[in-house]
């Protein structure tokens, strides 16, 4: 199935998860994520469906003033 991570196509196997997401953009900590716009806890990664055309965001965390 396709779906875009940070406004990236990405092809992901049937079924795949918010964590199967996570690793094939190898994400790095730390880091939050969301599914179309709805914050996912990260003990809940694995437990996340997806669906065709899902749009995940990826967000590191922006310091300094």
């Amino acid at each position: 199935m396709k779906v875009r991570i940070n406004n990236q196509p990405f092809d992901l196997p049937a079924g795949a998860t918010l964590a199967d997401a996570v690793a094939v953009f190898e994400a790095t900590a730390p880091f939050a994520a969301a599914v179309n716009m709805q914050f996912v806890p990260r003990s809940q990664y694995s437990l996340t469906p997806l669906n065709p055309d899902d749009a995940i965001e990826i967000i590191r965390p922006v310091t300094g003033g």
